[in-house]
């Protein structure tokens, strides 16, 4: 049915689904605010007029524009209306209506892994769901140019207004990685409203002229059918700009209004609105008036048809609408969390003509709306089609780098993507990212041997022979080079990551950036691991031991981000061949349809190598292999010093690039009687997870060592480590990165931040002075 003319009987059979739609996502809400047990005395909330602003716009474009494999982002507070017409499509079981907001129902707002009609994308943290099926678009093109699928999906996003003054929207249309994207469609809920109030200027124009400048086909749903044969009469170009010129607030006064009252002040002494206006029923003024694009199926149906009639760019729709449309609370400033009273639920029952007990049902099957219904579900879903299968991809049991002299983690892990370019099987399937920073990153290598996506074979005019880096942009490269937007990585990551669920063609998608700067893409990081999204992401360089940097670009706080975040495994390296161990773990979990993403927390300092040695000859590589994928070993064993099993005992716990200054702390101690283990956590993350889960940590920690004091030490925030004193209940002394960093020398910094040698030994001593009496 897509495309179909829009005829009488068709936009009937739509505006009897619709009506139901809003019903049922007004009652939605209203139960589970109104009718269902709140044993918390806490409001439980919705948006019954976010949610009515869209009815038209859902019903019309499931009924009659998506095609099977299309992929829509449902605007957050237009959950209910998605859940409604789900149900009417057949796809949600009754009993999850009156489990709105519950636990275990449906979400707040929609959730591709925990709503069961699940939704394509997740949305919620405002402005991230306009943007994802951009990427998603973005990553079918990539799909198609490397594997032969054609990329005939279409993706589209429901837009609430008021995100569009999200930045990274902006940060996303401007992007030269999004440009040409033909199966991309925005259309947006224009109800002129916010959180709060009416806004004064929504500045329509001006962001249709911004689209339009940023390549896309910008089109509007602004007035509906009856206002259109209004303004196509002697005197409808005054009635037009009449419309056109009044405030926002002025026109959500006036759609309030009786006709009687409406009348003059529409009018406004003009004979020639009076005189057009004379042919409109009082009773039928407040509606004609309240007559836009966005609730007329007629224009929306031919804006549709307009969007896939310029198949060249990105294109937009402006549908203007009506917040609350259809309900009593139309238009109301305060509408945004406003609740129907259940005098206005049940008078809105009468109006729909539903019969009492029958409030839940969905259309008769033999009505237009039913049958049309009936058609839309067996078009979208009815074809059965097995489960993806997605294709086996090799990870061989071991990826070697070299792991001698003195090298630093960011420099291993552009080797190990060299290596992965070598690897058939597995290379076809990762592309990698960075938002402008791939030289910085190590990624030079990779880029080299793969080239940059591009949809055509563009020329380099570089002609150097000799060049860092060779940018071949062709249709087979690999790496998506980004402007300066972390949200925007962070976005390209997440889709990609889902992108065997959306498109059947699973991706690794790696990611670099600096590592500071990953608390500017934070939120779309987030977003990501909630939408179950299996991605690898380097930080790098990390702490202050980018020294030079100063205190701008010294991260601190990303240690515990990778602590913190839900689905996702943390990382921190000290060694090559551990950073080699953890890559590999990293590409294992993208590959693991129960794993996970993974952060990487790196950095440019070169680190003796000859350091692991002593720990390689105590464990074997199995075994040293082994722990450091659980998370830690005992780098330096109190028994490599055979002289002192007497002496009292501290463990000196460090993670990263701190290796050095804990084992030179070791030695000192050492030299002055006191036994020293030294623990390296490669993932403090892991060893968190185990003591959580139960483990006793005796990999680490021997028994007999339990009530040892413990010096942390950490370029990165002192909490990070900081709960390691819990686990037994002992003394404990912190080193961490706790103020804003500056610029000099690492040695320097190391000592302002008492992360030196001496500063640990001295740790070291104030704990065995304290614990075993000096």
């Amino acid at each position: 049915m897509p495309h179909t003319e829009p005829n009488p009987a068709l936009i009937s059979a739509i505006e009897e689904v619709q009506q139901r739609v809003l019903w049922l996502s007004t009652l939605m809400i209203h139960h589970a605010n109104h009718v269902r047990p709140n044993l918390d005395g806490i409001k439980v909330g919705g948006h019954q007029a976010s949610s009515a602003s869209m009815v038209t716009m859902l019903t019309t474009l499931y009924l009659c524009y998506l095609q099977p494999g299309d992929r829509v982002s449902i605007k957050p507070h237009a959950s209910p209306a998605y859940h409604a017409l789900q149900y009417l499509l057949g796809r949600l079981d009754t009993r999850y209506l009156t489990q709105l907001r519950a636990f275990g129902g449906l979400q707040a707002y929609p959730s591709r892994t925990k709503d069961p009609d699940a939704p394509d994308f997740s949305t919620g943290s405002v402005g991230l769901g306009v943007v994802a099926p951009a990427f998603a678009a973005l990553s079918a093109h990539y799909i198609e140019a490397h594997f032969g699928k054609p990329a005939t999906q279409r993706f589209v996003a429901l837009v609430g207004d008021a995100e569009l003054d999200e930045g990274n929207v902006w940060e996303a249309v401007i992007d030269p990685a999004l440009d040409q994207l033909d199966n991309l469609l925005w259309i947006v809920d224009l109800n002129r409203q916010s959180l709060d109030r009416v806004v004064p200027g929504i500045r329509a124009a001006h962001l249709k002229r911004l689209f339009a400048e940023s390549g896309w086909w910008v089109l509007e749903a602004k007035y509906g059918r009856r206002l259109q044969a209004l303004f196509a009469q002697p005197g409808g170009e005054a009635l037009r700009a009449r419309i056109d010129e009044m405030s926002n607030e002025e026109y959500q006064a006036l759609i309030r209004l009786n006709g009687r009252d409406l009348r003059p002040r529409l009018i406004n002494n003009d004979e020639r609105l009076a005189r057009l206006l004379a042919q409109v029923p009082d009773d039928e003024l407040p509606a004609t008036l309240a007559n836009l694009g966005g609730h007329d199926v007629g224009e929306l149906l031919a804006t549709l048809a307009a969007a896939d009639a310029e198949p060249r760019r990105p294109t937009i729709i402006f549908a203007y609408t009506i917040k609350g449309w259809g309900l009593p609370i139309a238009g109301n400033p305060l509408n945004h969390s406003m609740l129907l009273s259940p005098e206005q639920i049940e008078a809105l029952r009468e109006q729909f003509a539903i019969p009492p007990g029958h409030e839940w049902d969905r259309l008769p099957e033999d009505s237009p709306g039913g049958k049309l219904c009936a058609e839309a579900a067996r078009r979208l879903y009815g074809v059965a089609t097995p489960p993806l299968s997605p294709p086996a991809i090799p990870l061989p049991d071991e990826i070697t780098v070299p792991t001698g002299g003195t090298v630093s983690t960011q420099d291993t892990f552009g080797r190990f993507m060299v290596r992965l370019a070598d690897i058939a099987g597995l290379r076809e399937r990762i592309v990698t990212a960075s938002p402008d920073v791939s030289v910085s990153t190590n990624l030079a290598g990779w880029i080299n041997k793969t080239g940059v996506f591009a949809r055509r074979e563009e020329p380099d005019f570089e002609t150097e022979a000799y060049r860092m880096l060779r940018w071949r942009r062709w249709p087979g490269g690999q790496h998506i080079e980004l402007g300066i937007s972390e949200m925007n990585l962070f976005m390209l990551l997440g889709m990609f990551g889902i992108v065997g669920d959306l498109i059947g063609e699973p991706l690794i998608p790696i990611g670099t950036v600096y590592d500071p700067f990953v608390c500017r893409g934070l939120d779309a990081f987030i977003y990501g691991l909630y939408s179950g999204a299996r991605f690898i992401v380097v930080g790098t360089p990390s702490g202050i031991t980018l020294s030079p940097e100063g205190g701008a670009h010294q991260s601190s706080v990303t240690a515990s981000l990778g602590m913190e975040l839900p689905q996702l495994a943390s990382f921190e390296p000290c060694f090559a061949l551990e950073t080699a161990w953890l890559l590999h773990e990293a590409l294992r979990l993208c590959l693991d349809p129960n794993g996970s993403a993974s952060y990487l927390r790196l950095s440019t300092r070169p680190i003796d190598q000859s350091l692991l040695q002593p720990a390689l000859d105590r464990f074997g590589t199995a075994e040293l292999r082994r722990q450091v994928l659980r998370g830690g070993y005992r780098l330096i064993d109190r028994t490599d010093y055979r002289d002192q099993a007497r002496s009292p005992l501290i463990h000196i716990v460090t993670s990263g690039v701190l290796v050095p200054e804990a084992v030179s702390a070791a030695h000192y101690l050492q030299r002055e009687g006191v036994a020293v283990n030294v623990i390296n956590l490669t993932s403090a993350r892991r060893v968190y997870e185990h003591w959580r889960h139960g483990d006793d940590l005796s990999w680490l920690f021997l028994p007999d060592e339990r009530k040892a004091p413990i010096v942390t030490v950490h370029d990165a925030a002192s909490h990070a480590l900081a709960w390691l004193g819990s686990v037994f209940g002992v003394p404990l002394r912190v080193h961490g990165v706790d103020r804003f960093g500056q610029s000099g020398s690492r040695d320097d910094l190391y000592r302002a931040f008492s992360l030196d040698p001496m500063s640990i030994v001295e740790s070291g001593f104030d704990l065995v002075d304290n614990v075993y009496g000096g």
